[in-house]
């Protein structure tokens, strides 16, 4: 059983940076597929950004990709994403997940996930 624990959110100008956290509790997180997603009003859920157990493999959307960096600290049992570029159209309500197998870019692919933190981009 994983719990997880997302922060950083906030308001930000276009342009701007944040530093999305993700704290799991349980001893296996750092066996763990981990991944960003996120939803905005009125919007389905989408994937963001992905990353294996181990660091070694990382996956983005292509909305994202250059802009968002994925990460994690095992040591912490803690999950990261480094947006920068902000724009308006990244204005949603993020989501980690995590996964005991692989993950993957759908959100069916993960069985554990966050409460989810609020990022709003102003133009």
């Amino acid at each position: 059983q994983v719990q997880l624990v997302e922060s950083g959110g906030g308001l930000v100008q276009a342009g701007g940076s944040l530093r999305l956290s993700c704290v799991a509790s349980g001893r296996r997180f750092s066996t763990y597929a981990m991944g960003w997603f996120r939803q905005a009003p009125g919007k389905e859920r989408e994937f963001v950004a992905g990353i294996s157990w181990s660091s070694d493999t990382t996956y983005y959307a292509d909305s994202v990709k250059g802009r968002f960096t994925i990460s994690r600290d095992n040591a912490k049992n803690t999950g990261y994403l480094q947006m920068n570029s902000l724009e308006p159209e990244d204005t949603a309500v993020y989501y980690c997940a995590a996964d005991p197998l692989l993950g993957g870019p759908t959100h069916v692919q993960y069985d554990y996930w966050g409460q989810g933190t609020q990022v709003t981009v102003s133009s």
